[in-house]
């Protein structure tokens, strides 16, 4: 039998993972033989998700823990406990992040402002020195971010978070140049417009759907299911030869950008 994309023995800390994109990658992990700490702000959400997926495998292999990516010391709590649950941590998914505001750069307050690059650019470099120490004591390990296809964009609506996902981009490049030499990965993940409860507000029109998979070149949204098989594949080792990387999962959206 085959090992390719074998999982078993992987441990992975999945931020942002109770529902929509991080739930599936979850569940496309335990599905492959990984160990994952399920984690986001509500604990009722971590522990369903997490007793979900135990029960399709009829096997303990996700764990629930709860935890606001903006506070340094609850990260703190959520790192310590996977390496008590897990022994270690080799793989570290960024998936947590906001879009506190919509409208126009001129117009944004400076809490929202603050919000925003604070949960998706500074929360990402605090866990990812958190998680190093335990990814260098093992050999190695992967990280990745999700970051957006916003980046490549310019928005007068979405301004302070594409910012804050360009960034992203800057901090995964410069963090696998300096994690590099200890066989630790760091990728981005760049979805486009998904339909999870994070973008809702994008599709749930039936017209504004329309309108939006039109522009596509496969005339679909993306689905969370999407995004199991490049969680899998990052995590995995057929990817050790990948890094500093930002992979575009858009439909095509943006394959010019």
């Amino acid at each position: 039998m085959s090992k390719l994309f074998d999982l078993q023995n992987k441990n992975v800390l999945l931020t942002g993972a109770s529902k929509g994109m991080g739930l599936a990658m979850a569940q496309g992990l335990v599905s492959h033989g990984a160990n994952v700490v399920i984690s986001s702000r509500k604990l009722d959400q971590c522990k369903e998700a997490a007793d979900a997926i135990n029960e399709s495998i009829g096997n303990e292999k996700a764990f629930a823990f709860a935890c606001n990516a903006s506070s340094k010391d609850q990260l703190q709590d959520l790192v310590d406990f996977s390496i008590s649950k897990l022994g270690s941590i080799s793989t570290l998914i960024c998936n947590a992040g906001v879009n506190s505001f919509f409208g126009s750069m001129s117009e944004i307050d400076d809490e929202s402002y603050d919000k925003t690059m604070d949960t998706n650019v500074k929360s990402n470099h605090w866990l990812i020195n958190m998680v190093t120490p335990s990814m260098k004591e093992s050999g190695g390990g992967s990280i990745m971010i999700t970051s957006s296809i916003a980046a490549f964009h310019a928005s007068e609506t979405l301004g302070t978070y594409s910012i804050s996902k360009l960034a992203v981009l800057g901090l995964v490049r410069n963090y696998a140049s300096e994690l590099g030499p200890s066989n630790i990965r760091v990728n981005a993940i760049c979805p486009g417009l998904v339909k999870t409860d994070f973008s809702k507000l994008l599709w749930e029109n039936p017209e504004a759907e329309k309108a939006s998979s039109q522009r596509m070149p496969l005339r679909r949204l993306g689905e969370a299911d999407d995004f199991k098989g490049v969680a899998v594949f990052l995590t995995s080792d057929e990817s050790s030869f990948m890094t500093g990387q930002a992979l575009t999962i858009c439909g095509g959206a943006s394959m010019w950008s």
